[in-house]
C-alpha cells in the first residue's frame, strides 16, 4: 500500500471530509496513487489524522460513487482508475491561477459553471456574516438548522406539495450520511430487512449493508419497482424512487404507489422514498411524491440540494413519518452535525429569497435544451450505432450501444474526451451478461452550445 500523508486544515471553513476527498483525488488523478493501490481501512486512517471514522466514510463514499475507488468484500478500498492527465475538451472553463482548481478542471465538471450565480450565494454568505455572526460561535444542531429546516418545509409544500414541520426534518451532509441517521432508527423500531431497486443508487444501499440490514434485489419494470417481487419479499423496509428511478428514468403510476402506500400501512413497514432530483422534470407535469398523498402514510422522505445548486455544496435531508419521531430523540444524542453551519444558514436564506425557485426554473429550462439537442444530435452523429431512452428528467440520460462493445472500454475513452459517462452495469447488483452496454451519459455539465463538438469527439474516440 502507498503511503500518503493528507494535511488537513482543522480551522478552515471547509468540511474535513472534503478535505480528504480532494486530496485522495488529486493523489489517484496525478497517479501518485496508480490503480490497484490499496487504500488505508476506515478505521486507520481515521486514527492515524485523528479524525472520526465518518469523516473518512464520507470522503470514501464520494471517491466511490464517482468511479476513482472500488470496494472489494473483506479486503478493503482500492484505487480504480489509472491516474493520468485527461485531455481538457473544447468547452472546458478557462485556466485560472490556483493548482489545486486546474486539478479540478481535469475530470470532467458535474454541473454547468455558466449555470449558478454565485455572486447571489455570497450575499447570502455575507449575510450570515453581517447579520448572524452571533449564531456561529455556537455548535450546529445535530438535527440541523432551524432556520433551514422551516425553509425546507415550506419550499416542500409549494413545490412538492409534503406538508410537514421542522421538527419532522433531519440534514446531514450527503444521501449516505442521512440515510445512516435513517438506518439508526429503523433498528431502534426493531427492522431488520429492505428491498432496494436493482439497478439502483448503490452508494446508500451499502449504507443500509453496513449497518446489518438483510437486503434483497427488487426488478425495475416500466411503471418502477415491482410490487409483486416486493410483496413476496415481504421487508421491513422498501426503498424506492418512484419520482424519477435512478439511473432507468422511470415513475411509477399514481395507482400504484397507493398500492404500494397500502400495503406498507397493512404491514407496519417503511417506505424510504429517494426525490433526489424530482424538481429535474422536462416535459409534462411534475410527479407528486408519495410522501404528499397522505400524511399517514409511514414515508421516509429523502432530498438533497447537491444536484440543484452545486455538488460541493453537501447538503441533503429528510422527513421523517410520525411513527418515526419518537425514536429521533435518543438517535440524535448520538451525532454530531455533519454539515456547515454558515452553509445551513446561506441556504435558509437563499430559499427564504426565492433564489431557489428562480435557479430551478432556469436550470430546468436549460436542461431541457440540452436534452433535446443530445437527442436531436445522436441519430446524426452516430446513426443507428447508439440509441437514446430515459430523457424525460433528471441529470442523465441512457445511451444503448447497438454494437458489441465493452462498456468499461467505451466508458474510459468518453472520459478521455472530457465526457462523464458510467456504464449501467455498475448499478446492478445481478450481473447479466450483455453484448449491447447500456451507458449513463451526463450531458449536464457541457456547456449547451459545446454539445456537437462534444459528441462528434466522442464519435472519433468510439470508432462505432
Amino acid at each position: 500500500m502507498n503511503t500518503f500523508t493528507p494535511v488537513l486544515d482543522m480551522d478552515s471553513g471547509k468540511a474535513l471530509y472534503l478535505q480528504l476527498y480532494e486530496y485522495i483525488r488529486r493523489e489517484i488523478s496525478s497517479g501518485r496513487l496508480p490503480k490497484g493501490t490499496r487504500l488505508p481501512s476506515l478505521r486507520g486512517l481515521a486514527a492515524s489524522l485523528k479524525i472520526s471514522i465518518t469523516t473518512v466514510s464520507l470522503a470514501y463514499s464520494q471517491l466511490l460513487v464517482e468511479g476513482y475507488i472500488a470496494s472489494r468484500e473483506k479486503s478493503g478500498y482500492f484505487v480504480d482508475i489509472t491516474g493520468e492527465k485527461i485531455p481538457s475538451a473544447a468547452y472546458s472553463a478557462p485556466v485560472i491561477s490556483s493548482v489545486e482548481q486546474r486539478e479540478k478542471q481535469e475530470v470532467p465538471r458535474y454541473t454547468d459553471p455558466a449555470l449558478f450565480d454565485f455572486v447571489k450565494w455570497k450575499k447570502c454568505l455575507n449575510f450570515v456574516f453581517n447579520e448572524h455572526a452571533e449564531l456561529l460561535t455556537m455548535e450546529a444542531n445535530p438535527q440541523g438548522e432551524e432556520a433551514l429546516r422551516i425553509q425546507i418545509c415550506r419550499y416542500l409544500y409549494m413545490t412538492r406539495g409534503v406538508v410537514c414541520t421542522p421538527e419532522q426534518v433531519v440534514i446531514a451532509a450527503g444521501t449516505q450520511a442521512i440515510t445512516g441517521i435513517a438506518c439508526g432508527i429503523l433498528l431502534e423500531m426493531g427492522m431488520k430487512t429492505a428491498v432496494y431497486e436493482d439497478p439502483g443508487y448503490l452508494p446508500a444501499v451499502s449504507v443500509l449493508k453496513e449497518r446489518g440490514f438483510g437486503l434483497k434485489p427488487v426488478s425495475i419494470t416500466e411503471n418502477g419497482a415491482s410490487i409483486e417481487e416486493i410483496r413476496a419479499a415481504d421487508p421491513d423496509v422498501i426503498c424506492v424512487s418512484p419520482s424519477i428511478q435512478f439511473p432507468l428514468g422511470t415513475v411509477m403510476p399514481a395507482g400504484r404507489r397507493n398500492e404500494l402506500i397500502r400495503y406498507a400501512m397493512g404491514g407496519n413497514k417503511i417506505i424510504i422514498e429517494d426525490d433526489y432530483a424530482s424538481e429535474l422534470r422536462y416535459f409534462g407535469r411534475p410527479v407528486p411524491p408519495m410522501k404528499s398523498l397522505s400524511e399517514q402514510a409511514p414515508v421516509l422522505y429523502l432530498g438533497s440540494f447537491s444536484s440543484l445548486l452545486f455538488p460541493s455544496l453537501r447538503i441533503s435531508y429528510m422527513v421523517l413519518p410520525g411513527v418515526m419521531l419518537p425514536y429521533l430523540g435518543r438517535i440524535m444524542d448520538y451525532h454530531t452535525q455533519t454539515c456547515s453551519k454558515t452553509e445551513q444558514l446561506a441556504l435558509a436564506a437563499y430559499i427564504e429569497k426565492g433564489l431557489l425557485q428562480t435557479h430551478v426554473k432556469k436550470l430546468r429550462s436549460l436542461y431541457a435544451q440540452k436534452v433535446n439537442r443530445v437527442c436531436s444530435l445522436i441519430p446524426e452523429i452516430f446513426g443507428d450505432a447508439v440509441g437514446v431512452r430515459s430523457r424525460e428528467s433528471g441529470l442523465n440520460i441512457l445511451l444503448e450501444i447497438e454494437r458489441k462493445a465493452d462498456a468499461e472500454v467505451l466508458c474510459r475513452k468518453a472520459q478521455e474526451t472530457g465526457i462523464r459517462m458510467v456504464p449501467l452495469s455498475r448499478y446492478r447488483t445481478r450481473k447479466k451478461d450483455e453484448d449491447h452496454p447500456t451507458l449513463i451519459f451526463y450531458y449536464s455539465d457541457i456547456p449547451l452550445d459545446a454539445l456537437p463538438e462534444a459528441l462528434k469527439r466522442l464519435s472519433e474516440a468510439w470508432a462505432l
